[in-house]
């Protein structure tokens, strides 16, 4: 009795990881760096944070509505045990939104320096959060998932200062 119990928990936790976990991770993974590149090329074009905020605000929201749409339509759980459709892309949804605001939010602040400096710090807090949530329920080697979000992210981050860099004729 007590085996079948720890199996039923086992698959409990399985389950919560692949209907929970995973379509939050893919969500604040893909939100989090697929919205650097227009934000800091909006910076870096316009000079100008409330400018650069509204292009990271339409970049989460418009993430995030995809995102979720795609997570939703993927498969309907019943093969793949992955749970709900519907649920899933909720998750995925607004995790990709809360993944590109969270470094969208510091273009409130007027100062364009301070802003960047800020958001230089959230992304950063960003991607060591999800190596961290990768660590922890998807039992990624820690060090090996830093290097591969930090990589990834910096290379999107590098993408988007270029960009905004160019764009201006600098």
């Amino acid at each position: 009795m007590a085996k079948t119990r720890a199996k039923t928990v086992k698959e409990s936790e399985a389950q919560y990881v692949l209907q929970k976990v995973q379509p939050a991770l893919l969500g604040l993974m893909d939100g989090s760096v697929s919205t650097l590149a227009p934000l800091f090329a909006a910076a870096g074009l316009t000079n100008q944070t409330h400018k650069a905020f509204f292009v990271g605000l339409a970049a989460a929201l418009g993430a995030g509505i995809s995102m979720g749409l795609a997570e939703a339509l993927s498969d309907d759980g019943k093969v793949t045990g992955r749970g709900s459709p519907l649920s899933r892309g909720g998750i995925t949804g607004f995790a990709t939104a809360l993944g590109g605001m969270l470094h969208t939010l510091p273009f409130l602040i007027g100062d364009l320096r301070t802003a960047l400096h800020m958001a230089y710090i959230v992304v950063a807090f960003e991607l060591v959060a999800i190596a961290a949530i990768r660590y922890k329920f998807m039992k990624s080697p820690l060090w090996s998932t830093i290097v591969q979000v930090i990589i990834g992210g910096g290379i999107v981050f590098l993408i988007g200062i270029w960009l905004g860099q160019l764009g201006v004729g600098d």
